[in-house]
């Protein structure tokens, strides 16, 4: 059955429409069409549009191929009512010819609501450091559902490029769940680099350490919810000598940390379960830690990328994380806030349970780190941070009491 264009004149919020139509620049092959309408609804009687081309070469992956990856780009772009996504059908992608804009605006046009804005809709390009990417593997998790491993080239500078391998979950295709350097060994071999943290939020989230409150003449300990490619945890443990238990609710993800991502059973001791069980279950005086580290994601797409998820920062899962601490210990959390609303919202609950609360803007535009302390802090002990790399010192400066 044809596809009825009128039924594009009115902006229908949360509506995705996927189809295939010829490519106007060569006939012979086909184009695959997206349309998404924004879900939060707009009162402008002219809604505005934009379009994208896909990337060559990028048609398969989860960013320009699913709904959430299409509604996460759409988020991104303020104001923007609809967004129309065109590329190649990956089908039918031997030897199609570059898109051209030009000739593809009469199709945006005919996709636009109506009444026309007076501007035309723009084409939007997608940028990102990816040079070259291979897939490794494709996984389901039970928890976290379907998954990709895969090795990129990024560029670092216009002489400098950079081997990295990442872990990204179907449900937020836009957000890089791991993200680890690779080494090339001998050969054409590579391996991970476990000393390094190349993730925005990890240095920052390290940083946090300096907030302990006591001189420890002993193991500092270590836990860590939510576990992913295991970088922190084998950070911890490599580089600052902590004792690390990690949480993760999916054993999926643990398998694929431990043979992709470098993660072995002497780095950390790891329990398959959910974090804020393990959290109200953990009552046991020897059982106190120095960290508490969170990093969670929301699994609900409907919201774009965001951290942590709602229910973990209810007051008795905070009061229930503050139990497992020592008195000069923190909670370091990384948070993508859903609005600036939700985020004061969120501190105000902090605020609430702990004695201090302090924040560190990670400066990409999306994360931040809150540390939380146990007790109120006096400035004359902490942690000793002196075998951090001054790529992690830098952040400490940039802590900030909030």
């Amino acid at each position: 059955m044809a596809l009825d264009v009128r039924i594009f004149e009115t902006v229908s919020p949360s509506r995705f429409i996927s189809f295939t139509i010829p490519n106007p620049n060569s006939p012979s092959h086909l184009l695959r069409v997206a349309v998404l309408d924004s879900p939060i609804h707009s009162s402008d009687s002219s809604p505005r549009v934009a379009a994208m081309l896909v990337p060559k070469h990028r048609e398969t992956d989860w960013i320009f191929s699913t709904e959430s990856g299409h509604l996460q780009l759409l988020l991104n772009l303020p104001n923007i009512s609809r967004l129309i996504l065109i590329g190649d059908d990956p089908d039918d992608i031997s030897n199609s010819p570059a898109d051209d804009s030009e000739r593809l605006k009469p199709l945006v046009a005919a996709l636009s609501p109506k009444p026309l804005t007076k501007e035309e809709a723009p084409f939007l390009i997608y940028e990102d450091d990816v040079v070259s990417r291979v897939e490794l593997e494709r996984s389901v998790g039970p928890y976290v559902g379907e998954m990709v491993i895969e090795d990129v080239e990024i560029e670092i500078d216009e002489v400098t490029r950079e081997f990295r391998r990442r872990l990204r979950f179907k449900r937020t295709p836009n957000l890089v769940q791991s993200d680890i350097k690779m080494v090339r060994t001998r050969g054409e071999e590579f391996e991970p680099r476990l000393t390094e943290l190349v993730h925005p939020y990890l240095a920052p989230m390290v940083a946090s350490l300096s907030l302990i409150g006591c001189d420890l003449k002993r193991r500092p300990k270590a836990l860590c919810i939510g576990v992913g490619g295991g970088g922190l945890l084998s950070f911890l443990k490599l580089k600052l000598g902590f004792e690390v238990t990690g949480v993760e609710i999916d054993p999926e993800v643990l398998r694929v940390a431990r043979r992709y991502f470098g993660l072995e059973e002497r780095f950390a001791s790891v329990h398959v379960g959910d974090g804020v069980d393990f959290l109200k279950r953990l009552d046991d005086v020897d059982s106190k830690f120095d960290v508490l580290m969170v990093d969670l994601d929301s699994s609900d797409p409907v919201h774009g990328v965001s951290a942590p998820p709602v229910e973990f920062v209810a007051k008795d899962v905070l009061l229930a994380a503050r139990a497992v601490l020592v008195p000069c210990g923190v909670l370091v959390i990384n948070v993508i806030p859903l609005s600036k609303t939700f985020y004061e919202e969120l501190k105000d609950v902090f605020r609430g349970v702990f004695a201090e609360l302090y924040e560190i803007d990670v400066g990409n535009g999306e994360n931040f780190v809150l540390v939380a302390t146990v007790s109120i802090r006096d400035g004359n002990s902490g942690f000793s941070m002196d075998n951090l790399a001054p790529v992690i010192l830098k952040y400490v400066d940039a802590i900030q009491r909030i």
